[in-house]
């Protein structure tokens, strides 16, 4: 027995196909063979099968689907295929048998033991050609759904990975004619895959045909300027000079083997940005040459595309690979990304991998708008740009494993290095990982890293308290960093003076060691502490309240309680002692056991009302200057109430919209570790006003995940307060979140609950919001009879209470669900009188998704003229306010109107310009689009076209 999944999805047994039943029934026994081995859970199975029209009872029909398969599964089942079971699972379900039976994860198996074989040749050879040789086509021929059009796309990548690398072995093997008959079929249907061309150039080049060489590298220049307007990648150029310049074509060792793609960008691929996003390496560095060799030792020809650097806390694993990486940063044409996961920030700040992903699609120069909402498409669109890169990535002080995952490249051009202090095994086991393991510096490095900050002078003139120096700080780089700060402020002190004062320090502080005395570090930090002057101390004290992983200026002054002028020369004496680091110009973090020390300084020294004072003003700093910067981003909100800013706070100032945005972007992570801390010391009402000023931001980054938490806070913080109204308004901002996040269970449940408490209270526009909230969730899951219940319900109830917005809304609301179940006449009506309200009230927003309604209706009623004017004019909009789902519906609906009406080119290069929008989001529907430009039959799009989006926001 096997499944097949790379090519026409089957069951074979004895050789002969079985019949796995309906289409349904194959996406979900697909479903559990791409993933067999692993629960699947059940909303997941759901969403692949039916996309976003499930039937009314999805999870009956999927029990029927299962039971069927159960038998299928028991039919065909042989003794010698060993244990086979599709087995429930805690919400889901789990294909139970042998992984070699299923091709695709004999392949992956296949091509991990080759890439492990790379000082093995013809052996690693041998695993390529088996890998590549179990590809009948494309996987999944035939099936359809985003799904599947989604695994076909990332198994596209993985396939043309080993391609390269198996077109390589031969290569290594000085095998040059499988290779070049192989891939000039290949690159026929891979026609941008540049590391196909390279690797086919080589081997007409080895095989002594340089003119073909040259001739396939013209056609490739040609390909990639028509269909991408740019030029080809520095690999490929840089391969082309040598064949001009007569010199030996080699394999380069490293050379980066992933395929490339389409860029997913509407930039040319010859624009794109290369991030240098390495911080400024420690100019005093000592030692570690056995670990830069062991490094080094990652860019040979075995690739390793991971290595986790492991030790403790305070140990040096940044500063090394800041070392190394500087050192071999020019090995990386397409620059440098890099991350602190804090994974063990004691303030709990701790970097998501949504968070994350955004920043490194923010420095790749995908515009914040276009950065997909889901995590997933994030992943996938983060690995699709850096598919055919050659990148270095450093994810610093991680947590563990699952942190890490989602931030991997998916092919081995680029190179990771992860710093932790745990040793990430599920990593190595898991990614093949290499470890290495940083130990404390010996005593002659850290003698060497004293010289480079006292002078040999200095250091010669009194060797016996240099000794206890380094004994006491127990080889850690952070201790003997500050210990150095401290001698060189001070250059008439003498060393033994010092030693004796750490001496000291050390015994008083003995109750705070842990378990390991040795390699306690703070007998150094008290002993820099006990230097400062008072205010840089009572600040420094203040960082233990401090919530997020860093803090400018004006929040640093509002936390002592301070002006801002006050406050920066107290902020340089602390960076000036090592206690604090100016990470980035103007923003100031401290290392987390500098961190942890400041908690256990201000609990030890500071009563209980002075650190909560110190939490108040900086919770009212965040709270003043997050009200002011929402207003400015969206005007038309209506300002909440809330109390004074407490005594001492200076909240920023702020020019305008594009400030206040900058500001809510790099203050994000402090903001939701704001939220979090005041959540836990029970500051409802601030909870609650901060996730007001959170939310435009939030959805306007699509950075969904994140709102939910906020929202969740905010409803928990309203039952606290047994405040009904805040709960229904969190509920409804959660219903409208889940929606779009796909996940329409939670959805309703939140707006169920927003309708019940609204009735309660007697409060019609409450209700009218959350029937709004209904309707907009059940019209993307295709319940377009049940969505126009709750619209003219919504309309009915805004209509009653005078509320013009809402009133607009819905009946935008209803003219779209009449639009979407055929009664094209009756939408024309209300969408008209929509428009009318929406121009009344100058909201464009309201007003685009109007003539988009009004677009759709007068194409189903063969209007083909008034449809197409409508869409362009809703797209002005779209693109005036800056909406990409808006301006690709938009862009869809006039391709569809152009196609009914016989204008097949230019419907063509409209949807084209929608496909570049939805790839750029890594969005599933993509795949309906692209079957649609394949189609070139009009009538198969002349109806409706792809429902992909409901026009009303």
């Amino acid at each position: 027995m096997e499944f097949r999944l790379l090519g026409a999805f089957e069951l074979v047994v004895g050789g002969q196909s079985v019949d796995l039943g309906p289409a349904k029934q194959r996406i979900l026994f697909a479903s559990l063979a791409v993933d067999a081995g692993h629960p699947v859970p059940t909303e997941t199975l759901i969403d692949r099968i039916w996309d976003d029209a499930p039937p009314r009872e999805p999870r009956k029909v999927l029990h029927t689907y299962v039971a069927r398969s159960r038998r299928v599964l028991e039919r065909a089942r042989h003794p010698e295929d060993g244990q086979l079971a599709l087995e429930r699972r805690a919400d889901g379900y789990q294909l139970i048998m042998d992984l070699d039976r299923i091709d695709l994860h004999r392949f992956r198996r296949l091509v991990e033991r080759a890439r492990a074989h790379h000082r093995r040749r013809p052996e690693r050879a041998a695993l390529f050609a088996e890998a590549v040789g179990l590809w009948r086509s494309a996987p999944l021929d035939g099936m359809s759904g985003a799904w599947a059009a989604r695994v076909r796309e990332g198994l596209r990548q993985q396939r043309l990975g080993a391609l390269t690398d198996w077109a390589e072995a031969e290569l290594e093997l000085g095998r040059y004619s499988p290779v070049i008959e192989r891939l000039e079929e290949l690159i026929v249907h891979y026609p941008l895959a540049e590391s196909l061309v390279v690797r086919l150039i080589q081997a007409l080049s080895l095989a002594g045909r340089g003119a073909e060489a040259l001739e396939v590298y013209a056609r490739a220049c040609r390909r990639i300027d028509d269909e991408l307007g740019a030029q080809p990648g520095p690999e490929l150029r840089s391969l082309h000079t040598a064949i001009l310049r007569g010199e030996a074509v080699t394999l380069a060792a490293g050379a980066p083997t992933a395929p490339s793609v389409p860029e997913p960008q509407d930039v040319h691929v010859s624009e794109r940005p290369q991030p240098a996003q390495l911080p400024a390496e420690v100019q005093a560095f000592a030692g570690r040459t056995g670990y830069l060799n062991r490094l080094d030792d990652l860019l040979g020809p075995g690739r390793v595309r991971v290595s986790v650097i492991a030790g403790i806390a305070g140990v040096g694993k940044t500063a090394l690979t800041m070392r190394w990486a500087h050192r071999v940063r020019h090995r990386f044409g397409d620059g440098q990304l890099y991350v602190n996961l804090r994974g063990f920030d004691p303030g709990g700040s701790c970097v998501g991998a949504a968070e994350a992903l955004a920043g490194f699609l923010d420095a790749l120069g995908v515009p914040p708008d276009r950065v997909p909402a889901d995590p997933d498409r994030q992943a996938g669109l983060y690995r699709s740009l850096l598919a055919d890169r050659r990148m270095l990535v450093v994810l610093d002080n991680a947590r563990d494993a699952e942190q890490v995952r989602p931030l991997l490249p998916g092919a081995p051009g680029c190179l990771v290095v992860v710093t932790s202090r745990n040793q990430l095994s599920g990593l190595v086991a898991s990614e093949g990982a290499h470890p290495l393991r940083l130990d404390p510096l010996s005593d002659a490095e850290a003698h060497e890293l004293l010289v480079h900050r006292l002078g040999p002078a200095r250091m010669a003139a009194e060797p016996q308290a240099v000794d206890e120096i380094i004994a006491r700080c127990a080889g850690l780089p952070l201790a003997l960093v500050i210990v150095a700060a401290r001698a060189a402020t001070h250059p008439a002190f003498p060393l033994t003076a010092l030693a004796g004062e750490l001496s000291d320090a050390r015994g008083r502080l003995d109750a705070l060691a842990g378990q390991d005395a040795a390699t306690d570090p703070r007998a150094v930090f008290s002993w820099s502490y006990d230097a400062l002057s008072p205010a840089a101390a009572r600040l420094f004290r203040f960082l233990g309240v401090l919530t997020g992983p860093d803090l400018a200026p004006p929040a640093a002054a509002s936390l002592a309680g301070v002006a801002v002028d006050e406050v920066r020369p107290l902020l340089a004496e602390l960076a000036g002692a090592h206690l604090i680091i100016e990470h980035q110009p103007g923003r100031y973090t401290l290392h987390d056991l500098l961190r942890a020390y400041t908690v256990e300084l201000v609990h030890a020294i500071d009563t209980e009302p002075d650190r909560q004072e110190a939490f108040r003003r900086l919770l009212d700093h965040y709270l003043h200057t997050a009200h002011a910067a929402t207003l400015l981003l969206a005007p038309h909100r209506r300002p909440i109430a809330h109390a004074p800013a407490a005594p001492g706070v200076t909240a920023e100032a702020m020019a305008g919209s594009e400030q206040a945005l900058t500001w809510f972007t790099v203050e994000h992570p402090v903001l939701l570790a704001t939220v979090a801390e005041a959540a836990a010391e029970r500051y409802d009402e601030a909870v609650r006003h901060l996730a007001w000023t959170l939310s435009a931001f939030l959805r306007w980054r699509g950075l969904l995940l994140d709102w939910v938490t906020v929202e969740q806070a905010a409803l928990d913080a309203s039952r606290r307060l047994a405040d009904p109204r805040g709960q229904a308004h969190a509920h409804r901002h959660l219903s409208r979140a889940f929606t779009l996040l796909g996940r329409f269970d939670s959805a309703h449940t939140h707006a169920a609950r927003a309708l019940g408490l609204a009735v309660e209270l007697a409060d019609q526009p409450g209700q009218a919001h959350a029937h709004h909230e209904l309707t907009w969730a059940l019209s993307r899951q295709g319940r377009y009879r049940e969505a126009l219940d709750h619209a003219e319900q919504a309309l009915d109830l805004f209509r009653t209470a005078g509320h013009r917005p809402g009133h607009a809304k819905a009946l935008n609301g209803v003219g779209n669900c009449h639009a979407l179940l055929g009664h094209h006449n009756r939408a024309l009506g209300y969408c008209r009188r929509a428009l009318t309200l929406f121009e009344e009230l100058g909201d464009l927003n309201g007003q685009a998704a109007s003539l988009d309604g009004l677009g759709y209706a007068h194409h189903h009623l063969g209007q083909y003229d008034l449809a197409k004017c409508c869409h362009r004019q809703a797209l002005k909009l779209h693109l005036e306010l800056g909406d990409r789902i808006g301006e690709v519906e938009a862009l869809i609906r006039l391709g569809n109107a152009h196609h009914t009406d016989g204008e097949h080119d230019t419907a063509r290069d409209t949807w084209r310009q929608a496909l570049v929008i939805l790839d750029e989001l890594a969005h599933p529907d993509a795949s309906y689009v692209r079957a649609q430009l394949a189609d070139t039959e009009p009538h198969q799009t002349a109806a409706a076209g792809p429902r992909l989006y409901w026009p009303h926001r």
